[in-house]
């Protein structure tokens, strides 16, 4: 009987403590908000890309007519004036056709010279009445066709000399040598299109950059801009210029649109050279010493039962959610995260399109949108916490974003205010809600 009562005694300690580990254990691990102030600072909204640097002017240098390279006069890099010999093709052939265009000339002078005596004596036989109107009218036929052989020659004879003279080959504007494409000894084929023999660049203290902006972005673009980039030649030097053109021309490459966009910049150490990477980032707006808050606070959702009050408060019109998609149909995802659905514009702060930039090399998809915000800024919500340690909503409203943080237009909180931006465990693990763009059975958007 006492055994028995010691083993009920010990299965009752051991069921406790087990209740009691795992009570604990599930409160150790409860999540519990992850919190970060609202700071004041500069906000810059930017814009992405990749370029080329190319030279200002940069000349193609080839040769209207065929032969072989008899001698070359420049090559890379060396420095030309406007006239400066820089080849020349092999000259016999083209001595020779002048040579043979000359003798064309001289035996069509001759012909003309008699047809000409020809003609006088017709006439002057027509006079005395020697002579019929058929007579006289063949001496003038062949006079007149005596001259048109004598200005063909002439034409054909000009055209030997100008092809003499296009056998050198001259630099059309002053400025460096870029590229040199032939060797001496090297034929040349001009046929249908002059083949490429030199590249020459006028001045390359003066450079530019082409990139090409996403037509998401391109309307906040415009000449006066400035843009900062980096090379990976000099990847701790930023160099300066400013945006002087947006072409309308669209360039469509595997379904997306893009336009050209031409960045003047200044090159006096001659760092930059023709065909270097950059990496673009063109300012499009700025705020200075405004409040701001992170965009994890934007993103955030509370876990199931704020969630549910939330959802109530956007039925009731209290609150403008940026999870909506168009035509006010909720796409909140489970566990209270906004989603960006096929075809929608939301799931980012501030109600952001597909595709608009973060600022971040390579045009990543931002949190928000870049751009400069409607008047007085974009309606969305965040959570804080009560004294009660709730969370509850607080409607603000938005300006532009950086893409880390997002300005403060209005709303209900000062700074050094604590915004709820996840929820982490005592573990350390952080349950933040999914970047925009990602979600259950999608993948990344472009």
């Amino acid at each position: 009987m006492k055994r028995r009562t010691l083993w009920i005694v010990v299965a009752v300690v051991v069921a406790g403590a087990a209740a009691w580990l795992v009570v604990g254990g599930r409160a150790k691990n409860r999540p519990r908000p992850r919190l970060l102030a609202v700071e004041r600072g500069p906000v810059v909204a930017s814009v992405s890309a990749t370029g080329t640097v190319v030279p200002v002017v940069q000349v193609e240098v080839g040769s209207q007519v065929s032969g072989t390279i008899a001698r070359l006069y420049a090559d890379y890099n060396d420095k030309v004036t406007a006239g400066q010999l820089l080849a020349e093709l092999e000259p016999w052939l083209f001595d020779a056709s002048v040579a043979q265009a000359e003798a064309n000339v001289a035996r069509a002078e001759a012909a003309l010279h008699e047809a000409e005596r020809a003609y006088r004596r017709a006439v002057d036989l027509k006079g005395r009445g020697l002579i019929a109107d058929v007579e006289l009218d063949a001496a003038t036929s062949a006079f007149e066709q005596r001259q048109a052989e004598r200005r063909q020659a002439g034409a054909s004879l000009e055209t030997a000399r100008v092809n003499r003279s296009h056998s050198v080959i001259k630099a059309p504007i002053t400025g460096v040598v870029v590229s040199r494409q032939v060797d001496v000894g090297q034929t040349v084929a001009a046929s249908l299109q002059a083949p490429k023999l030199f590249v020459l660049a006028r001045d390359l203290r003066q450079m530019r950059v082409e990139t090409k902006i996403d037509e998401a972005d391109v309307g906040r673009i415009r000449p006066g801009l400035p843009a900062t980039f980096t090379v990976d030649a000099f990847p701790d030097d930023a160099f300066a210029g400013t945006v002087s053109q947006v072409r309308l021309e669209p360039v469509v490459d595997q379904n997306v649109v893009t336009y050209t966009t031409v960045i003047d910049v200044p090159n006096p150490e001659l760092k930059l050279r023709p065909g270097m990477t950059a990496n673009v980032t063109i300012v499009v707006d700025e705020r200075q010493n405004v409040l701001k808050v992170p965009n994890a606070a934007l993103r955030f959702r509370p876990p199931t039962a704020d969630r549910d009050g939330g959802r109530a408060e956007a039925r009731a019109g209290t609150g403008s959610d940026a999870s909506t998609r168009p035509g006010g149909e909720s796409a909140t995802r489970p566990g209270g995260e906004s989603a960006m659905r096929p075809g929608g514009r939301q799931g980012m702060p501030g109600g952001a399109r597909s595709g608009e930039k973060t600022g971040v090399a390579g045009g990543a998809t931002g949190a928000a949108a870049m751009g400069k915000a409607g008047n007085g800024g974009r309606e969305q919500r965040l959570f804080v916490l009560g004294p009660d340690g709730k969370m509850k909503p607080v409607r603000v409203r938005t300006g532009i974003t950086d893409g880390s943080f997002t300005e403060l237009v209005s709303g209900d909180l000062a700074e050094g205010a604590k915004v709820v931006v996840g929820m982490e465990t005592a573990s350390g693990r952080t349950d933040l809600p999914a970047p925009p763009g990602f979600g259950p059975g999608m993948g990344p958007r472009r």
